[in-house]
């Protein structure tokens, strides 16, 4: 039986979402990249991101956009205490949105693929961010996946798995899969302990309730 080739490359976080996609989808990935950007949880998620490519033995490739946190006006950007409380719902958390994130980001890592002689992206945005992000929305997905294609010479495929599923849902996947979330981070804002109180934490609460996984992440609140 032939083995199948690696052509993948994830954009890895190291929250629970992209390191979910990372297991899920390790038989066809052959580089993850991680994006330092300056925001307030870049430094915990990429200690993360290191651990479970080691753990998988998959490259990591770390890239600094730190342009961004230096131009760009998001709360995620100005320090833990502009990140808001409360749910991903609520119209205060438009404040963590990062002009154009995924746009820049996507587009880096099709340069990093084709230049990789690879020809598949993967993206692990997913049903709950649609509210407030709107580069995790599907119109915009296909409309990059539109765009890479069509300025790569390998045809390079823009796929989201998750783009449809809830952040529950994806840990339903990553029980099944085995993967250990206490080596993931998901506070927005990136101080040693998650605050409880913001929207990423609230929906990791309910994620790991959902799936049925004990939680054993250490919250302030």
């Amino acid at each position: 039986m032939t083995q199948k080739v690696k052509a993948a490359l994830l954009v890895l976080s190291g929250g629970m979402d992209s390191v979910t996609m990372l297991y899920e989808f390790r038989n066809e990935i052959a580089l993850a990249v991680n994006f330092h950007y300056g925001s307030n949880h870049n430094e915990r998620e990429t200690e993360c991101a290191r651990y479970h490519c080691g753990k998988l033995g998959i490259e990591l490739l770390e890239l600094n956009l730190e342009f961004m946190g230096e131009y760009f006006h998001s709360s995620l950007l100005d320090g833990p205490e502009a990140v808001p409380e409360g749910h991903y719902t609520d119209d205060n958390m438009r404040s963590t949105v990062v002009p154009f994130r995924n746009g820049i980001m996507l587009s880096v890592a099709a340069g990093i693929a084709e230049s990789n002689g690879l020809n598949k992206l993967l993206i692990a945005n997913h049903s709950g961010d649609h509210a407030i992000y709107p580069d995790c929305r599907r119109p915009f997905i296909d409309a990059m996946a539109q765009a890479i294609q069509q300025g790569t010479y390998e045809d390079i495929r823009l796929e989201a798995p998750y783009c449809s599923l809830s952040k529950s849902e994806i840990a339903a996947k990553g029980k099944i899969l085995g993967i250990d979330y206490s080596k993931t981070y998901s506070c927005y804002r990136g101080q040693k302990n998650h605050c409880g109180t913001c929207g990423t934490c609230v929906e990791r609460k309910e994620a790991l309730r959902d799936a049925g996984i004990d939680d054993t992440t250490v919250y302030e609140n």
